[in-house]
Parts: structure tokens; C-alpha cells; sequence
């Protein structure tokens, strides 16, 4: 599957520094991670940190699939308001999410100094804002469920948005928020494992996988077998090829950067921003002083069908941009098309599909993919020791 088009920002913002081989030869290893995006590099921190050997691959260049074409909006705010998830999911599981969501930022930025990351992580409080009256009295459910549990809030009226050069009726403000460069992460974070003694393949696409005496071999596409003890897909929308169960809906998305301003217009120096329009809309600027900005989602089909639709996008954007912030001219730069997922619950799956084979699963869809997947550090673990965890059972496949 093709999970983005034409030029993402990322990849040409930072020249690889590190190449890695395709594989050549059959092998063993302890832990196999398939897909070396920002998640799978996460996971291997974890591992690696952990003392364990591990063998990772990505059947393209590494990087080069979700995560290049991500945002990276940081945010503990779930694509499910917390009243609506209390709702579905249940108090404890809804609250554990958002609470883990939000920890999950500042862990993050524990890695980051952990391993010197140049990222360019920076912390900003999120905005969400609506547009149009009908849906205040959704805000104002939001913010009290969100008050009642403890999360730092403040509440804006139209006067605080208007000052701040924001469209909007009413907003929900929250302290923790923030941004980074996801692709520079995830190669900083590949390339300390490699020091510590992972071995990383690219350009190598497995194709099937077997069951044979315990282990699991999955096989490539040039013939190659790699055996494991314990196989972890960290493959993201493309999980959909090898899980039997429908866990995702597939959504077509779409992003603009603006060419560099001279300095970032002041509503952005220190705030995210999304809107409660379905689908959303989402908002922020980044080191050099662009803005990006993305939404427009719609139901995917193929990347074909999806890549035609980007000129159509791109002028749906522009101007849902100049109605939420009409005192800025955004002036189109980059513009990149990408595949994402929503489950039904809005909520990752982690863990085992199935209890007889050791393949685990780490799947943070939709737009909290980053911090579900700092997240799946704190169960990968008992994944795979076969040991009891809370996210486990809050996250588990045939729920």
C-alpha cells in the first residue's frame, strides 16, 4: 500500500545521515519488528533499554511510511471527546486513556534528552475550537467532563479568540500540547539502537508468514527467512494485510505547508489548534517558522484515487484556513496526501490477536498514533511474557 504522495516535508527537511542494507541471507533472531517508522523505533528503544536483541525491518526506505507524511501534533486529547468515550468505553478506561495520552507527552520528551534528539520538540498548550454555534453545548460537555478529572483547562469565549486572531464561537484550552519533527525523531531513535546492537534492515518486504516448531519465520519477498521467537508489527495502516480481524476504517488525509514566515504570526508561538468540524481540522507551525496545517479527510479507495483529489484539497484547505485565521495569509508551499485509520472506539490495539502464536501488535491509529505508541512501551513487555497489563486488556484486539 502506498501511504503518502508527492512531496512530504519531513524527508526533505533531513538528509539521511545513515543507510541501512537490504537483507541477503536467512536469520535468527530473538525479536523481530516489522516497520521502522516512528513506532517501530520507539519499540526498539524500549526493547533495546531493556537488554534485548532485536532485528528490524521496513519494506521501504526507513521512515519513509507514515511518519514521513505525519503532522505531529502531540496532543492527549483522543479523536473521541472523553464524555463521548466514558460513554462508549466505560469511566475507567475512557479516563486511563486521556490520562496515559497526556503522560505520554512528557515521557516522550524524556526520550528525546535521553538519546539527544535534535527534533525540535517543543511544548504548547491545544486549542479546540468550534466554528459554528450548534456545536457549543458539545464543548461545554467536554470541558466539565474534562474539569472533573483533574485536566489543567481554561475556557475561551469568542472575545479571547477573536483577540487572538482565531474564528471562533468558544474553545477548550489545554496546558499540554506539542510538536515536533517525527521523522527526525524516529531516525535518531533507529540510529541509537543500532549502536546499542540492533540490526535494522530496509528495502526488505515480507511477504508470509509461517508457525514452525514455536518460532514464527516470516518469509521476504526475495526468499530470505528471517526466525523469531517473538514477531511485533509495528506496520501501522498496512496491518490491515496480515490481521484477520477489521480493526480499521482507512481515511484518506491531506496536508499543506505554507512557505516560511519572516517570524510565526503570534496565535502560533505557542499553541495547537483543531476544531470540532467532522472531520477536523488541525493547526500548528514548526521550527522554520512555516504553518502546517491538514484535514479534508474522506473515505480511502486507493492511493490513486486518493493522489487526484490533492488539487482539490489543497484549494478546500486554503480557504477553510483563511476562516478559521483570517488575518494570515497562507501562502502554499508543500502539499502531501496520506492514509490513516480511525477504530471504532478511537482507541489503539496492543498485544496478540491471537493467544496460540507469539505475534504481537502495536496499532496507534488515528491522530494520537505518536503517544499511543510511547504508550505500547509501557505493555510490550507483558505482551511478550505473556503477563497481565491494563492496557492489554483496555486495548486488545476482538474487544
Amino acid at each position: 500500500m502506498k501511504l503518502h504522495s508527492t512531496e512530504t516535508f519531513w524527508p526533505i527537511k533531513n538528509a539521511m545521515d545513515t543507510s541501512y542494507p537490504s537483507l541477503n541471507a536467512d536469520i535468527t533472531t530473538p525479536i523481530l519488528i516489522i516497520g521502522g517508522g516512528i513506532t517501530g523505533a520507539l519499540i526498539a528503544y524500549k526493547l533495546i533499554t531493556e537488554g534485548k536483541k532485536v532485528t528490524l525491518v521496513d519494506k521501504r526506505d526507513i521512515c519513509n511510511g507514515s511518519t514521513a507524511a505525519s503532522t505531529a501534533l502531540l496532543q492527549y486529547e483522543i479523536d473521541i471527546s472523553l464524555h463521548q468515550l466514558i460513554e462508549k468505553r466505560g469511566f475507567d478506561c475512557a479516563v486511563s486513556s486521556y490520562k496515559n495520552c497526556e503522560k505520554a507527552i512528557f515521557d516522550l520528551k524524556k526520550i528525546i534528552d535521553s538519546i539527544k534528539s535534535d527534533c525540535q520538540f517543543e511544548f504548547k498548550k491545544s486549542v479546540y475550537f468550534c466554528s459554528v454555534k450548534k456545536d457549543i453545548p458539545f464543548l461545554e460537555r467536554e470541558f466539565k467532563a474534562r474539569k472533573e478529572n483533574g485536566f489543567k483547562i481554561k475556557w475561551l469565549d469568542e472575545i479571547e479568540l477573536k483577540k487572538q486572531g482565531i474564528n471562533g464561537f468558544v474553545a477548550i484550552e489545554s496546558e499540554s500540547g506539542a510538536v515536533m519533527d517525527p521523522y527526525k525523531l524516529a531516525y535518531d531513535l533507529l540510529k541509537y539502537c543500532t549502536q546499542k546492537g540492533m540490526q535494522i534492515y530496509d528495502r526488505t518486504n515480507i511477504i508470509a508468514f509461517k508457525q514452525q516448531n514455536g518460532k514464527t519465520l516470516a518469509i521476504t519477498e526475495d526468499k530470505f527467512t528471517i526466525t523469531t521467537e517473538n514477531s511485533i508489527h509495528c506496520s501501522g495502516y498496512e496491518s490491515t494485510q496480515t490481521l484477520t480481524e477489521k480493526v480499521v476504517d482507512l481515511k484518506s488525509t491531506y496536508a499543506l505547508a505554507s512557505e516560511s514566515f519572516t517570524k510565526v504570526p503570534e496565535v502560533f508561538k505557542n499553541a495547537i489548534y483543531w476544531n470540532t468540524s467532522e472531520p477536523y481540522l488541525y493547526f500548528r507551525a514548526t521550527s522554520d517558522n512555516r504553518i502546517i496545517m491538514g484535514g479534508g479527510d474522506e473515505e480511502f479507495h486507493n492511493p490513486e484515487k486518493r493522489d487526484k483529489l490533492l488539487p482539490r484539497k489543497e484549494s478546500y484547505l486554503l480557504k477553510q484556513f483563511k476562516k478559521c485565521f483570517p488575518d494570515i495569509k497562507f501562502k502554499l508551499d508543500y502539499s502531501w496526501a496520506g492514509t490513516f485509520g480511525e477504530t471504532q472506539d478511537a482507541l489503539p490495539y496492543f498485544g496478540k490477536p491471537d493467544s496460540q502464536k507469539k505475534e504481537h501488535y502495536v496499532l496507534g491509529f488515528g491522530g494520537n498514533g505518536i503517544t499511543f505508541s510511547v504508550m505500547a512501551m509501557n505493555s510490550i513487555i507483558a505482551s511478550l511474557n505473556g503477563t497481565p497489563h491494563q492496557d492489554l486488556e483496555y486495548y486488545k484486539f476482538n474487544r
